[in-house]
């Protein structure tokens, strides 16, 4: 239901459309607002309730074609590891009977990033369900010096959880129980393998949401988005993982478990080793438990969609969102008008609003439906009466908010439809946000199929994406090292937040210097001495 407004300056009136989904009926709400304000478009636009975690079909199609062995496309070098044999299978049998996969059939879907870019040789599929016998296979791996590549949901982007010679897959999705949840402190404990949506329904049925979410949460287990860092769509309101993780449980390349599974909001003894895990990509020990905050749900939450003329707008927006929503203000998410092009063209879905050279969702929540609405009121009339944003729809029940979150979460799945992804994911200073965008649009011209940028304003998050028919390597060769080049003259991170994984370790050191690379290398060594956790990922090559 809308919660009542009430306008302070009656200008003239302006019909603001509630957004519904394709076939509901449209109730407008005539909210008083300034004058030179354009009537609001008012196609039922989003697509309803489908599911907003969908693969591309590209993934799954049954004609698609045959993804590249990464060892094949790219210049890597297979490290001297064992190769398995039937003695190996025959002890992985013994530590968890029937849940050793050698079908390759089967084995098909483990090897493929859901991106369809890397293609590793994996013969090997192993499905524990405790971390003890997770403990006992990676002992007898460390023996054996057999290299294994940990796998969650295989969401990745960045290729690395996927194998890239012929590494054991193992793979966390049975072990997926909730261990403990307390209702006063909204801590809860879980195995690695839990889906994300699957644990943000189990918290908020008790009144208390996931401090992350994620547009892959209907395939990401909990273990991989703490082993990548995750940011997504709360990173504003709730922070990183780094700060609502409480504790882990790893099991480290030598079988020993390291139980650091506190549940303790201050632990101020010694070294705050779960940090060293946290983004570590699987490369320093196995996550196989995680103890994580969870906030209080909120019981009021808004979404407005806007459109605004230009990315200096978006900009100010943003401003006037911080100053006039607050606390309230949950999430502030941009995309070009490419990225609508795409996710209308692919996926069906449907602009709610009038044709803009940008677009922005802005997200509120709190604990009173009409204090947070009055907030909003006052903040879009101030915004649209200023010709910051052109065109708006607003949504408050939770079918219309999906549909409003899915013209944002599913922009990937539609790239994914349009060709072949160069994926860039980077931290750069906000008001320089998108400059690269425009930038790179003129160096490659007809090169590339589309060229566009979305993400995270409100954490200084592009997501920059260029796609074409194919694989190109001279596209790519036009691509890198410039898009890092440019990164790092603006002091900005080449990955913000879906880590390096394979595809992106040779690019660390435009973000970080020499010093924390060596320490960085000492460090994995220390802990993984043979380095036979997920191999070729993260770090660079050595000599």
């Amino acid at each position: 239901m809308v919660p009542h407004l009430v306008p302070r300056q009656l200008v003239r009136l302006f019909r603001w459309q509630v957004v519904c989904a394709r076939g509901a009926s449209v109730q407008p709400r005539t909210w008083a607002l300034a004058s030179r304000i354009p009537s609001l478009l008012s196609p039922c636009g989003a697509t309803g309730t489908r599911h907003l975690v969908c693969r591309s079909s590209s993934s799954t199609s049954p004609c698609a074609p045959e993804v590249v062995l990464t060892q094949e496309r790219y210049p890597v070098t297979r490290l001297p590891f064992s190769v398995v044999s039937e003695e190996d299978l025959a002890a992985f049998e013994r530590i968890i009977p029937g849940r050793v996969v050698t079908d390759p059939e089967v084995l098909e879907a483990s090897n493929v990033d859901w991106l369809r870019t890397v293609r590793g040789g994996g013969k090997v599929l192993l499905r524990p369900r405790t971390s003890q016998e997770v403990a006992h296979i990676l002992r007898y791996c460390h023996e054996r010096n057999l290299a294994v590549n940990p796998q969650g949901g295989n969401t990745g982007m960045v290729g690395g959880s996927v194998p890239v010679f012929d590494e054991i897959i193992l793979s966390t999705a049975q072990m997926n129980q909730v261990i403990s949840f307390h209702s006063v402190s909204g801590i809860l404990v879980c195995q690695a393998g839990c889906v994300l949506e699957e644990l943000s329904r189990y918290v908020e049925e008790r009144g208390f949401v996931m401090p992350l979410d994620l547009g892959a949460k209907g395939s990401c287990h909990i273990g991989g988005n703490v082993a990548t860092n995750a940011g997504g769509l709360r990173f504003l309101r709730y922070g990183s993982l780094h700060g609502t993780v409480l504790g882990l449980e790893v099991v480290l390349a030598d079988g020993t478990i390291l139980n650091c599974l506190t549940s303790l909001r201050k632990d101020n003894t010694g070294y705050d080793l779960k940090q060293l895990f946290i983004g570590s990509e699987g490369t320093l020990g196995v996550i196989t438990a995680v103890s994580i905050q969870c906030p209080p749900k909120p019981t009021a939450v808004n979404v407005a969609f806007v459109g605004c003329p230009g990315f200096a707008e978006v900009l100010q927006t943003f401003s006037s969102c911080r100053g006039l929503l607050g606390e309230i203000l949950s999430a502030y998410e941009f995309l070009d008008a490419e990225c609508m092009r795409l996710v209308t063209h692919h996926l069906r879905l449907t602009s709610p609003v009038q044709e803009s050279p940008f677009y922005v969702l802005i997200e509120t929540s709190g604990s009173r439906a009409e204090h947070d609405a009055e907030k909003l009121s006052d903040f879009l009339e101030q915004v649209l009466s200023s010709g910051l944003v052109t065109d708006g729809t607003l949504a408050t029940d939770q079918m219309k908010l999906k549909a409003l979150w899915a013209l944002r979460e599913r922009i990937s799945e539609a790239l994914s439809q349009d060709g072949y992804v160069y994926k860039y994911d980077l931290s750069l200073p906000t008001e320089r946000l998108y400059d690269l965008v425009p930038d790179l649009r003129a160096r490659l011209g007809s090169r590339a199929k589309h060229v566009v940028g979305y993400g995270h304003l409100g954490d200084g998050n592009l997501h920059l994406n260029v796609t074409s028919e194919a694989f190109s390597p001279s596209l790519l060769d036009a691509l890198e090292p410039y898009v890092y080049e440019w990164t790092a003259r603006q002091r900005g991170s080449v990955s913000a937040e879906h880590g390096l994984g394979f595809r992106k370790r040779g690019v660390l050191s435009y973000s970080k210097p020499p010093e924390a690379l060596r320490l960085m290398q000492q460090l994995k060594a220390l802990l993984d001495p043979q380095g036979i956790l997920n191999p070729y990922k993260t770090l660079p090559a050595q000599a």
